[in-house]
Parts: C-alpha cells; sequence; structure tokens
C-alpha cells in the first residue's frame, strides 16, 4: 500500500517506478494481472522468481560493484526486515536478497532508493549491471580509470526507451587493463582502455569487444575496434542496441542473444547496420564526464598499536589480500566472503570498518568479494583484527582457494546440483590438502548449478557445472568438468572444455587428480591451462575416468553435498535464463544449428562445408534420440549403427529406409552444387523427424521431461 511508503527525498521517476511496482503488484495479487504479464514486468524491477514457492529473490542494480558503508547498512537492514537476513554477492557485482514476499518488493525499493540503490532493470531482458574491474582506479597498470565511463553508461541507458522490451538481455564489461580481468571477451559489449596520439595529443579510447558470452554456448567476442574514441562508446552502443533489438532473435531465446545475431550475420554485415543506425540516435557524440567518479581519500588519524594474535594468519593474509594500489602509500584490502554470503550483522560491522580506515567506496569483486581502497600501512594490523573478529580475514583472495559459486539449489530455480555446498568443500580441500596453492592465482575454480554459467565456469581453469548421471531407478547428482578457461598472462581469452561428467561426490577426488598430476608433471613454470593445453583434452579424459565408473556407486553418492537425502531432480522454469532445459532438447538444437551453418555454406557456394555440416547435423539428430532411449554414444559410427539397429529396424523412423545409406551418401558423391543440396534438404527433413520423434517421447514419458545436463561429443 502506498501509504506505508516513505517516497521522501526521491526523484520524480523513482516515485514513479514505485508506485508503479505497488499497483501491478496490487492488480496481481487481486487477479486483474495475469502471471506471464506481472512476471515480464517485476523482472525488470529486480524481483525474480525463487525456487522455493511463494517467494521471491531481490536483485539489486550496483553499477562497477561500487557501494558505500552508508548502502551495505541499508541493505542490511532490509534483509533484516524482509527476507532471511542475508546479503548474497553475485559475479555480476550485484546483491541478491532472498526469501521476500512480492507484496513487500514496493517497500524494499522506497528503503533502498533512500541510500540511492536501485533494482531497475536487474533482471529480465534489458541493460543489466555494468560490471568492471574491481581495481579500477587503483590499479598500476591502467592507463586510467573507467569508473567514469561506466557509472555514464549506466546512467545513460537506466530507463532508456531503446532496451525496456528488448528480446534478451545486454552485458557490459570495463576492464582497466590489457589483463582484462572483467572479462570484456565474454560480455555483449567489451571495453579494455587505450591512449592513442593524435596530433601531439594523447587521446583517451577503448578497444571494443562486441558479441561475447557465456552460457550453454560460450563465444569469445570479436573484435570491433582496436580504437573507439571516448565520446563514441556510448553511442555505438546505442546504435548496436538498436540493431540487436530489431533484428534479434525474440521467440527462440535460447538463440536471443546478441553473440548468435552477430555470429549469423557475421561481424562485418552486423557493423554495417549499426553505422546505418547511427542516422537514427540521439546523441552523435557522448562526452563522457569525468568526474562522476573521485576517490576521496581519508584523512589520516592517529591509532593505537595493536597486538597480532596469529602472525602467520596475519602474514599470508599480508600476502595474499593485500593489494598495492597506484597512489603511493595507499593499499587496498581485498576479503574473500564464503559462497559469496555475508549476514547482515557482520555487514554493518564491515561498513564500521570502512568508515574508520578506508575511502567511502566499497568495492564488490566478480569473485563474489568485496574491495576496500585507501587503506594507509600503518591501518593494515588493525583492519586485519577487526575482518578476523567477523570471519573476514581469511587469506587466498582470487586464488585456487577462493572458489567462485552461483547459489545452484539452495534458491535458483535452474539449478541441477548444489554448488554452494561443493565450494565449502573444495575450500576445505585446498586449505587442509594443498596448502602450498593458498596463493596460486593463475588456477581458478568455479562452479555453477547449472549450464548456464552465473558462476562463470566456462572461464575457469578448473570449473563445474551441475548435471546428473541416470542410474535407475535412481539418479546420481554429478558435475560436468571443464577445464583451461580464462585469461591468460597475455590478456587472450580461453574458453573451458568439457571434458568428463562425474557425480558430486567424487569431485574432491577428481581435483586432488588434477592438482596432483600437475605437480608431479607440469614443467618448472608452466602455467595450469598451458599444462592443461600440452597435454590436451584427452589425456584429461582418461586421467579421470576411472572415476566415472558408476557400478560400483555408493548409497552415499546419491545424496548431494549439502543434503540430507537422496536427490531428486526438482528442476523449474529460470526467468533470467528463460528456460529449463531437456538434454535432449539441447543436442536437437545443436543438429538445427548445423542445418543453419548448413543454409549459410549453401548461399555462399561452399558445397563440401554444406555436405559436411548436414552429414553433422544428422548424426547429432541421430545421438539425441539415442541417448533418449539411454543408449550409449561414443563414436560416429557406433551411432550410425545403433541408429540403424535400435531406430530404423524397428521401425521407429518409417520415413527412413537404410540409415547407413542415407548417412553415407557423403562419401559416393563430388562435393558439388547439386548434391550438396539435395543432401542439405534430406537432413533438414531428417532433424525435423527427429525433433517430432523426440516431442512426442517426451509427453509420453513425465520423468524425463526437463533435465538440465551437458553432453560429450562423440
Amino acid at each position: 500500500m502506498s501509504g506505508n511508503l516513505d517516497l521522501t527525498k526521491l526523484t520524480d521517476e523513482v516515485v514513479k517506478d514505485i508506485l508503479e511496482l505497488q499497483q501491478n503488484v496490487n492488480l496481481f495479487k487481486t487477479g486483474q494481472m495475469n502471471e506471464e504479464r506481472f512476471k515480464h514486468y517485476r523482472l525488470t524491477r529486480g524481483v525474480y522468481g525463487q525456487r522455493q514457492f511463494g517467494v521471491q529473490m531481490f536483485r539489486t542494480k550496483i553499477p562497477f560493484g561500487k557501494l558505500s558503508p552508508e548502502q551495505l547498512i541499508c541493505l542490511a537492514d532490509v534483509s533484516e526486515k524482509f527476507t532471511n537476513g542475508n546479503l548474497h554477492l553475485t559475479t555480476r557485482q550485484n546483491i541478491q536478497m532472498h526469501y521476500i514476499k512480492v507484496e513487500d518488493s514496493p517497500e524494499i525499493w522506497s528503503l533502498l532508493a533512500q541510500a540511492g540503490v536501485t533494482a531497475r532493470e536487474a533482471c529480465g531482458n534489458t541493460v543489466r549491471n555494468i560490471t568492471a574491474s574491481a581495481h579500477a582506479g587503483i590499479d598500476p597498470e591502467e592507463l586510467f580509470d573507467v569508473s567514469p565511463y561506466v557509472q555514464a553508461t549506466y546512467e545513460y541507458f537506466l530507463r532508456n526507451t531503446i532496451c525496456q522490451d528488448m528480446g534478451r538481455k545486454i552485458k557490459i564489461a570495463f576492464s582497466s587493463s590489457d589483463k582484462d580481468s572483467a572479462f570484456t571477451y565474454f560480455h555483449d559489449f567489451g571495453f579494455i582502455p587505450r591512449v592513442k596520439d593524435m596530433n601531439g595529443e594523447a587521446v583517451r579510447g577503448f578497444k571494443v569487444l562486441v558479441g561475447g558470452g557465456l552460457g550453454a554456448q560460450t563465444i569469445v567476442a570479436p573484435t570491433a575496434y582496436e580504437f573507439l574514441e571516448e565520446d563514441q562508446i556510448i553511442p555505438f552502443m546505442e546504435a548496436a542496441i538498436r540493431v540487436f533489438d530489431r533484428y534479434g532473435e525474440r521467440e527462440k531465446r535460447f538463440k536471443a542473444r546478441m553473440k548468435f545475431l552477430i555470429k549469423g550475420l557475421g561481424l562485418e554485415a552486423f557493423m554495417e547496420l549499426v553505422e546505418n543506425e547511427r542516422k537514427s540516435i540521439k546523441n552523435k557524440s557522448f562526452k563522457v564526464d569525468r568526474s562522476l567518479h573521485q576517490d576521496i581519500i581519508p584523512i589520516e588519524k592517529s591509532i593505537d598499536d595493536i597486538d597480532i594474535q596469529n602472525e602467520k594468519k596475519y602474514l599470508d593474509w599480508k600476502k595474499t589480500n593485500v593489494y598495492t594500489q597506484k597512489q603511493k602509500g595507499f593499499y587496498a584490502v581485498q576479503i574473500r566472503i564464503l559462497k559469496g554470503d555475508i549476514d547482515a550483522v557482520r555487514a554493518r560491522k564491515l561498513a564500521a570498518i570502512v568508515k574508520k580506515y578506508a575511502s567511502n567506496d566499497i568495492r564488490l569483486s566478480i569473485n563474489q568479494g568485496a574491495i576496500l581502497k585507501f587503506i594507509r600501512p600503518q591501518y593494515l594490523p588493525q583492519v586485519f583484527t577487526e575482518l578476523d573478529s567477523i570471519d573476514l580475514a581469511e587469506p587466498g583472495f582470487d586464488t585456487l582457494a577462493d572458489v567462485t559459486s552461483c547459489p545452484g539449489t539452495d534458491t535458483c530455480a535452474l539449478g541441477v546440483t548444489n554448488s554452494m555446498a561443493l565450494a565449502v568443500e573444495l575450500e576445505k580441500l585446498i586449505k587442509e590438502k594443498f596448502p602450498q596453492y593458498l596463493d596460486e592465482t593463475n588456477i581458478k575454480m568455479k562452479i555453477s548449478g547449472c549450464m548456464n554459467s552465473c558462476g562463470q565456469h566456462m572461464v575457469a581453469s578448473i570449473g563445474f557445472h551441475g548435471s546428473s548421471i541416470k542410474k535407475r531407478p535412481l539418479v546420481i547428482p554429478a558435475m560436468q568438468i571443464v577445464l583451461g578457461g580464462g585469461i591468460d598472462q597475455n590478456g587472450i581469452a580461453c574458453v573451458a572444455e568439457k571434458v568428463i561428467k562425474l557425480p558430486t561426490k567424487r569431485i574432491l577426488k577428481a581435483v586432488s587428480y588434477l592438482l596432483e598430476d600437475y605437480e608431479t608433471n607440469s614443467e618448472d613454470g608452466q602455467y595450469f591451462n598451458q599444462y592443461y593445453q600440452s597435454k590436451g583434452k584427452i589425456y584429461f579424459y582418461d586421467l579421470l575416468k576411472p572415476l566415472a565408473n558408476v557400478e560400483d556407486i555408493l548409497e552415499s553418492e546419491f545424496i548431494d553435498w549439502g543434503e540430507d537425502e537422496a536427490y531428486v531432480q526438482e528442476i523449474g522454469v529460470g526467468e533470467c535464463a528463460g528456460a529449463s532445459y531437456d538434454v535432449i532438447g539441447t543436442i536437437l538444437n545443436d543438429a538445427k544449428e548445423k542445418i543453419e551453418e548448413s543454409n549459410i555454406s549453401l548461399k555462399s557456394e561452399k558445397w563440401a562445408d554444406a555436405i559436411f555440416q548436414s552429414y553433422t547435423a544428422s548424426v547429432i539428430a541421430a545421438k539425441a534420440l539415442l541417448l533418449g532411449a539411454d543408449v550409449k554414444c561414443n563414436t560416429h559410427i557406433g551411432i550410425i549403427n545403433d541408429f540403424q539397429k535400435h531406430f530404423i529396424e524397428p521401425g521407429l523412423i518409417p520415413q527412413i529406409d537404410d540409415f547407413h545409406n542415407y548417412i553415407f551418401q557423403i562419401n559416393k558423391y563430388e562435393p558439388k552444387e547439386e548434391f550438396s543440396k539435395n543432401y542439405a534438404k534430406q537432413a533438414s527433413a531428417f532433424v525435423k523427424l527427429a525433433v517430432l520423434y523426440r516431442a512426442k517421447d517426451v509427453n509420453g514419458n513425465e520423468d524425463d521431461k526437463q533435465v538440465i545436463d551437458s553432453h560429450y561429443k562423440a
């Protein structure tokens, strides 16, 4: 009820947001607005469906993770009043609160707005929170501070008409240097600072990346510009978002991201459309006010000396958690936050520490930690002691011991396995069994509860995403292991490769195998990813394969980490990711993508390419149906033979007499136009048959209807 809301001191546009939210909540609660329409609305206001029935997650929008102590206190107070009292830090430099009631969301919004925090466009098909290197402004290697550019971009697109009803979300990142600590290569738009000498003047600009993304299909963004002047970055984004809005997929959400649009059009054609769109944009040039962000250096004050109780921990903490700023005489303190969770009591105490010793600028990091800035060296013992008193002085920030994890099955409807509980166990493993890696910053572990990569597993040296393994009549909770992802020493983006799927209770042993093998066999000075690349995927598959045998599965392995009962798949419909995934449907989508690629090749008169893509589409589609029938697939020839045996001979696909003859036309004809077109037509028809068959199969087998998983490529 709006009468209970404190709307004083708020801008007109914020008041409008809150009153509109209140009105729509009332319409929904009284049955005057249907659920789908309300869902579409509330998502763009940060209210997101949770796994648990009847409660919601409330997501804030905190550009580049910049948070003041007063804002942190406000968030803590709100979490205690309306939620379970926990603040969850995300890989998007946001804070989420769980277990809210939707009718409380207008009051939550009004309280947060008093502190300058918004939830507008934190979810939904909008320009999402804009991330940046957490060290921006203090990074010794930066050419200039990107913070004002992030703030300007955030302000420009917040409530902007062009991005209120897009087919899919847009994610933007700014890195402080070529080390790309913000993972710009995996965003819709990525920016890396550049300075160019133009007529004797140092001109600021950015290397611009466009069309990257994580998720089920990770794509490294191509370079749109090696140098784009600073006043052109916002006009470029506006024009590009207009193109995305017009040409981007809307019905098929799995194909609706910008990365797929650019992949389909080609970068050159996309950029041509962007240039054509520039006439219609409001600002042909947008000069960023560099004063939008300015560091406030705290006044020096005298403090009492203090005796450190745990000298070793303090020294380890100084080695791994204290960062030397570019500003001489100042340090940043980096805080590990287990699972990204900090309760309201500790959050308020942390805010008090910031007020005493640091600048008024807490930075949330993409590894779910926090950074305090402009701390004088004489304050470090006190900061350590006070952080340690609230369990926030654990050494190993952003090291192998600092595991990133999404909420998984704790709260997310799309979660397949308990990623957060596994993260806790992995951190224990490193601390107890591999303490030599407590300062290892070149190996990162990241976990996502499903394939959508909220835990950023595809950019991890050692990554995992939630999955499952059937062991009838039960299902084993599992993790797909991916290796070799991240940004290398030269700032080059690498996508992790899927290696093997294992029961979750065997993941600790798998990590032990990997680290022991690395220690034993790697060359001196060889980074883990270099070692992985030198050995190759098959080497690591063979290394871990003994752990994949589930014939001797233990009863305890049917129970996921952090749970007390046998694993049961309970996968709902995710609202940000768009849908729950049928593993067979996902594979069939791969087949359809190959058909699309084949059609592109036909248009380009690349006859041999089109033939092979058609062949691959047919094999993938056959594999999907075989996996749906629980037939193991490990080679193409095996798929072809088994499909003939299990589907063609029993007459399940009566439109095809002999799958061998159909497939092996590829070896009987020259790769010329007539055969290429004919074979592509047959492949397209076969994939459609497979999709229809799968649809009938799903309708008759509800137990196998929805599952999130990944598959190896036979």
